[in-house]
């Protein structure tokens, strides 16, 4: 099995979880983004299939 032979840095180790979160930040943010066009209807990439209640009304 295969184990390291030294011990990873403080500083390393710091830098690939900035990695991880910024990874993970801009992901939500951009989902985030995605869903408040769609809430205002501003959205020019990504079409949502409007339901039509006033039809079933009348």
């Amino acid at each position: 099995m295969a184990v390291p032979k030294k011990r990873t840095s403080v500083s390393k180790k710091r830098i690939r979880k900035n990695i991880w979160k910024n990874k993970a930040y801009f992901a939500a943010l951009k989902a985030f983004s995605l869903a408040k066009s769609l809430s205002t209807g501003n959205s020019k990439s990504f079409f949502v299939r409007q339901s039509n209640n006033e039809t079933s009304i009348k």
